[in-house]
């Protein structure tokens, strides 16, 4: 069984024992979260689509880990300006298990 979820603005396929990155849930580390945006729930050849979520499903996942992404720098600069300006960013990032696909 799989599920596709919604979580911070970006959409992933789960499937259950399944390790995948997000952007940063809040809560400690072993804690559960219950993720109820589910916008569809497959089983083999079968596929229920949401409209636009599937009502009373929810995918249930342990915190693995609070974690920070790569290092990136942003680096803007206008031609013939004598302009620039150099930044870095780092994103906050959750590691998560899914430990429970519900219908």
């Amino acid at each position: 069984m799989y599920a596709v979820i919604v979580t911070g603005g970006k959409q992933y396929r789960v499937e259950a024992e399944q390790q995948l990155t997000v952007e940063r849930i809040e809560g400690e580390v072993g804690s559960e979260v219950v993720l109820s945006d589910v916008l569809a729930l497959g089983t083999g050849s079968s596929l229920k689509l949401g409209t636009p979520h599937v009502a009373g499903a929810t995918v249930t996942g342990t915190i693995v880990e609070q974690a920070r992404g790569p290092h990136l720098i942003v680096f803007k600069k206008r031609r013939r300006q004598n302009s620039r300006r150099k930044n870095g960013h780092r994103q906050d990032l959750t590691v998560l298990k899914i430990t429970q696909i519900s219908a």
